[in-house]
């Protein structure tokens, strides 16, 4: 590695390493794959202690830096939270890989036999904050889809995140995979972030995961193509034909099980004609389990509220506060969605199915849920073991974002020596 002081070198050497690698992964056979990455789950359980410890550090690191509740909590590692990471690994391990799979195939014709095969992307940059765990999250689905990465955590989880990658290299070696397809950059320096995302001739495409000023830094610079996700701005909108019991549940769930999570629900609108009802009973448990709700006029009412301003509509909190309105009805839902939301998961709750028809046909988020906690707005909770981040664009990849989004594909075309006339 060439001297830390010197950035642009060290960033350019990892890029030149990291495409060589990519080379080779895009022909590995899916078993050495899976066998790294069991390897890498099999690392992770031996090596608890020692991520811990570098957990730790991170947090004493946070603590002095001044890091919000919320983001500690994204940054805390558990013995839980370690399982999960093992557990993330081996469901990715054990997915179907996405490479070479026919995506559509047909007949011409002219005589031309073609295919739409999946193919990976090539190189990935993911830059990301606070959560140690998406160390293990991207650089596995990146593995698992035949990419290498070059991943950037958060001066905050350096500890952390060196601790699990040194465990994803131990996967690679065991399964004798280069061990440039994960590689994690070495320094707290931001010029690095810099570098990288300029790296047009050695990266395909970068993921920021984080907050805004990530995203919007990473979109304003970046040279190469972003997978854009911006924030969490859940909106869940209560019908009057809601059922009582599961919108108090849901709720509930949405807004408290994490608040420091993209899913965690940021605004609640309530149908006029279900205020002194669901309306009440919903506002009045929040309250009662320690969350703050900034009202408009009508909810003030409620004691134990507090006034919203213009500035709580469209807010991601990721905290125990909540922004409540009263709409009129579904449309009046809608058009507060489309003005304030972020495009990442939005959420009604009703019984009439063309009440229901009409929210999701015309809201337009990468997610939209019906009696669902947003909660489950995770790769992981739709079955593709862990995400890379959610995607709140429109091209290439949106929502979720697991091994099959991390892949392109090519077409392959037979004839019997079809020529054109």
């Amino acid at each position: 590695m060439k001297d830390m002081t010197d950035i642009p070198a060290v960033m350019t050497e990892i890029g030149r390493r990291a495409k060589a690698a990519a080379a080779e992964l895009a022909f590995t056979p899916p078993d050495r794959k899976t066998q790294a990455l069991e390897a890498a789950a099999d690392a992770v359980r031996a090596h608890r202690a020692e991520i811990l410890e570098a957990n730790a550090r991170d947090l004493a690191f946070g603590r002095d830096k001044g890091l919000s509740d919320a983001m500690m909590d994204r940054l805390t590692l558990s013995e839980a939270r370690i399982a999960s990471i093992e557990d993330s690994l081996r469901a990715i391990a054990a997915q179907a890989d996405p490479v070479g799979e026919v995506v559509a195939e047909w007949d011409r014709p002219n005589g031309l036999h073609i295919k739409r095969v999946r193919t990976p992307l090539g190189v990935v940059g993911v830059i990301y904050e606070s959560r140690p765990n998406v160390t293990a999250d991207a650089g596995a689905l990146c593995l698992k889809a035949g990419n290498a990465v070059i991943l950037r955590g958060g001066s905050e989880s350096f500890h952390s995140s060196r601790a699990i990658h040194d465990c994803l290299v131990e996967g690679l070696r065991a399964a004798g995979l280069p061990e440039d397809a994960i590689q994690l950059v070495p320094t707290r320096d931001r010029a690095a972030v810099t570098e990288l995302l300029q790296m047009t001739d050695d990266v395909d495409v970068i993921v920021p995961r984080g907050g805004k000023g990530l995203v919007s830094l990473v979109q304003r610079e970046a040279r190469v193509p972003v997978f854009a996700h911006l924030e969490g701005i859940v909106h869940i909108y209560v019908d009057a034909s809601a059922d009582p019991v599961k919108a108090l549940s849901v709720v509930m769930n949405a807004k408290t099980r994490r608040t420091g999570i993209c899913g965690a629900a940021e605004c609640l609108l309530i149908h006029r004609d279900a205020l002194d009802t669901i309306g009440q009973g919903v506002v009045r448990a929040l309250i009662d389990a320690g969350v703050e709700v900034r009202a408009d006029e009508t909810l003030q009412a409620i004691p134990g509220t507090v006034a919203a301003t213009e500035a709580d509509w469209g807010c991601e909190y990721l905290d125990s506060i909540l922004a409540a309105k009263v709409v009129e009805d579904a449309d009046d839902a809608i058009a507060h969605i489309r003005r304030y939301g972020s495009s990442h998961t939005d959420c009604i709750l009703a019984e009439d199915e063309a009440v229901i028809d009409r929210f999701t046909a015309r809201v337009d988020s990468a997610i939209v849920m019906v009696n669902s906690s947003t909660q489950f707005a995770d790769g992981g909770e739709f079955g593709m073991g862990a995400e890379i981040g959610i995607a709140t664009g429109k091209l290439h990849a949106r929502g979720p974002v697991g091994a099959e989004q991390l892949t392109s594909f090519k077409y392959l075309v037979r004839s019997d020596g079809a020529t054109r006339g």
